[in-house]
């Protein structure tokens, strides 16, 4: 087995509990299929500041790394939420995401994450979905994004964005198996009781 690829979830003030603890939970609990001892992917959150995080309906976060210590990722998970509103003025965050996405293999945005993304110049001429209410706010965050409202998820090649809430999950299933196969995205959903991941979505990667 190769080295799992790291995983980086950036989480913040007024995060959306579900836009990254559902990619979380895929990623982590995705395992070689010939050792179910040995992850895939290295999962692990990262903030601003090494300090806890306040997240959607006051719950409280540790964040793994600061963004001056997290390891360097494979993938980038930037989730949504209403502190999005202001950290897509963030500039040392939209400096630390555009420093990740010249070395990510992928970068991929839940929700109003989006927005992030597209300030920091990441959808650029790119097609992206984001939280069914928030596409004015992206179109004006990216101004040459193609928006792609009732799409689930939109992949660009190594930028994929997703609708709100609970579509990170799907992303999530869907990024395991562009990656590593079809079957091991069914055995994850699988593994998580996860009825949802639907026909259609495992047919995106056949």
């Amino acid at each position: 087995m190769s080295t799992p690829r790291k995983v980086a979830i950036l989480i913040f003030e007024e995060v959306e509990v579900l836009d990254f603890a559902g990619p979380f939970e895929v990623f982590a609990v995705s395992r070689d299929p010939e050792d179910r001892s040995k992850p895939l992917f290295n999962v692990y959150t990262v903030a601003e500041k090494a300090e806890p995080v306040s997240a959607r309906n006051g719950l409280s976060v540790n964040p793994a790394y600061s963004i001056a210590d997290c390891p360097t990722p494979d993938i980038l998970v930037v989730p949504g939420g209403r502190g999005t509103r202001t950290l897509q003025y963030n500039q040392n965050i939209l400096d630390w995401i555009k420093a990740q996405n010249s070395s990510a293999e992928m970068v991929l945005s839940v929700c109003t994450g989006a927005l992030v993304i597209g300030r920091a110049g990441l959808l650029d001429g790119l097609a992206a979905t984001t939280y069914h209410t928030a596409f004015e706010e992206l179109q004006a965050a990216a101004p040459t994004v193609t928006l792609r409202p009732g799409e689930r998820f939109v992949d660009n090649g190594r930028i994929v964005t997703s609708a709100g809430v609970s579509a990170g999950i799907d992303m999530a299933l869907y990024i395991v198996g562009k990656l590593h196969g079809k079957a091991q995205a069914q055995w994850t959903a699988n593994y998580m009781e996860y009825e949802h991941w639907r026909e259609e979505f495992a047919a995106a990667l056949r």
